[in-house]
């Protein structure tokens, strides 16, 4: 799956969000609170890390790539 950034960043847990990947922003927090989500590799707990071009993005079966 890939993204393609509107801005120079977004929040990891809109990111989530933004591509349905759970129903609720609070849902996305979650996942990331409790070390479901890898950026680039590495568990990312941080709601609000802000994710640039580049960057690898995996949940479970799911890797996002963003462009």
């Amino acid at each position: 799956m890939t993204y393609t950034l509107q801005n120079d960043t977004i929040e990891l847990y809109k990111l989530i969000k933004l591509l349905d990947l759970v129903d609720t922003g609070g849902q996305a927090k979650l996942l990331i609170e409790n070390g479901h989500v890898l950026r680039n590799g590495t568990v990312e707990t941080r709601k609000r890390a802000k994710i640039t071009k580049g960057e690898k993005i995996s949940i479970g079966d799911v890797t996002i790539d963003v462009l």
